[in-house]
C-alpha cells in the first residue's frame, strides 16, 4: 500500500507542477524583453531541472517497481496505463520540449514558443491521466 501512495503522490505532484508551468510559467515568457530572453530562458532551464528531475526519477522508480514486482491484488491495467502516460511525458520532454527550449535559449521565437505550448499541454494532460491511473490503483487495491 505504501508504494501505491508514494506513486500517487509523485504522479500528482508532477501533474500539478506541469499544469503550473503550462498555466503560469510559460505564459510569462512573452513578457520578457527580447534582448533579455536568451538569458531568462537559460536560467529557467537551470532552475527547473532540479525540480522536475526528482519527480521524473521518482515516478520512474515507482512505475518500474509496479511493473516488475506488482503487489498481490494490484491490477495490471492501471499500472500499464500509468506507465504509458509516463512514457508519453518523458518522450515528449526529451524529443520535443528540450529541443524547443534550446531553440528558445537562442532567442524568443513565436513558432517555437507556440509548439512548446502545444507539447506542454499534451504533457500536462498525460500527467493528469497518469495521476488518474495512480488513484485508480489505490482505490481498487485498498
Amino acid at each position: 500500500m505504501t508504494l501505491l501512495v508514494v506513486h500517487l503522490v509523485l504522479t500528482a505532484a508532477y501533474a500539478g507542477f506541469q499544469w503550473t508551468v503550462r498555466g503560469v510559467v510559460y505564459p510569462q515568457f512573452t513578457q520578457v524583453p527580447a534582448a533579455a530572453f536568451p538569458a531568462y530562458e537559460r536560467a529557467h532551464q537551470r532552475r527547473i531541472t532540479p525540480v522536475v528531475g526528482p519527480l521524473f526519477a521518482g515516478q520512474g522508480v515507482t512505475t518500474l517497481w509496479l511493473l516488475a514486482a506488482r503487489p498481490e491484488g494490484v491490477p495490471l491495467v492501471p499500472v500499464l496505463v500509468g506507465g504509458a502516460c509516463l512514457a508519453v511525458v518523458l518522450g515528449l520532454t526529451g524529443l520535443l520540449a528540450v529541443p524547443l527550449h534550446r531553440r528558445l535559449g537562442e532567442g524568443f521565437d513565436d513558432g517555437a514558443f507556440a509548439r512548446l505550448l502545444r507539447v506542454d499541454t499534451v504533457r500536462a494532460l498525460a500527467a493528469s491521466a497518469g495521476t488518474v491511473a495512480a488513484a485508480w490503483l489505490l482505490l481498487v487495491s485498498g
